[in-house]
């Protein structure tokens, strides 16, 4: 997988650019959003995601992680393609989907070109129950201000671990290592505890 792609932008457009990486040319599809967060710079970064079909590799890229998070979580909904997506975030920003979502505002999201009132349901219906935990995760890692609690409560979610057994495992951990700043050792720590 390609996480992301650092380079000089051989030529930008506000549907995809080629990224110039050490001499090898990338042709990355991208959204309005990252257009105007790139436009008029000779080099960045992006985050991308490569979709691969019967047909095609196909890279999308991304100006913010967040972008590219909410781009996985579209295309995990029944019915929503990478085109789908993509127009979303060309139309709004993440977190304008997300409220749209958690409030379910269908409206909002069919006001989108190729989003009917079907699509925009499913949509709401399938990513609701993420968007909440989502938005209560960040809410709850910025009042604690513990990034290094957040990190290793992430990996051990990463890790497949189920979240109830991963916040005990882990409040056990901090309880051996109280106010450790690695991550690494609370994670191990945590582990052993399950």
């Amino acid at each position: 997988m390609i996480a992301f792609l650092r380079g000089n932008f051989a030529l930008t457009t506000p549907t995809y650019v080629h990224i110039d990486v050490q001499g090898v040319g990338y042709e990355v599809f991208i959204s309005l959003n990252t257009y105007a967060a790139i436009q008029g710079k000779p080099q960045g970064q992006l985050y991308t995601y490569l979709q691969i079909r019967e047909d095609a590799h196909v890279l999308y890229g991304f100006a913010e992680p967040a972008e590219k998070e909410m781009f996985l979580h579209l295309l995990g909904v029944n019915g929503v393609g990478a085109a789908t997506a993509r127009m979303m975030l060309s139309s709004m920003k993440p977190d304008e989907i997300a409220k749209a979502i958690i409030q379910g505002n269908a409206r909002q999201l069919e006001s989108v070109k190729g989003i009917g009132k079907k699509s925009a349901e499913r949509i709401i219906l399938e990513l609701k129950d993420k968007m909440t935990r989502q938005s209560l995760d960040i809410n709850n890692s910025v009042s604690t201000g513990n990034t290094v609690e957040a990190d290793a409560l992430n990996a051990l979610l990463a890790l497949g671990i189920a979240r109830p057994a991963a916040e005990v495992a882990l409040r056990k951990a901090i309880n051996l290592y109280p106010g450790s700043d690695k991550v690494e050792d609370i994670i191990k720590s945590a582990l052993k505890n399950l």
